[in-house]
């Protein structure tokens, strides 16, 4: 199966589906509520982002701490 003969034509179909939700009264609802629930992940995904960036903190230190209790060891 060619898929470059498919390659305009799903293109096509695609831009005329996001068309006709980004004109039609009920996919500019759906786009609306979509965006109105944006708000509320992003905060969420803020306060997971912050507490995984201290967790990664901590497990640094830690690391830095093992490596001095083990002394430094350059190979040659």
């Amino acid at each position: 199966m060619d898929k470059r003969k498919w390659t305009i034509p799903l293109t096509l179909a695609g831009l005329g589906g996001v068309g006709a939700m980004l004109f039609s009264p009920r996919g500019r609802k759906l786009i609306r509520s979509a965006a109105g629930r944006m708000g509320v992940t992003t905060g969420r995904l803020a306060a997971w982002n912050d507490a995984a960036q201290n967790e990664l903190n901590h497990i640094q230190q830690a690391v830095e701490e093992l490596e001095q209790s083990l002394g430094t060891h350059t190979a040659r």
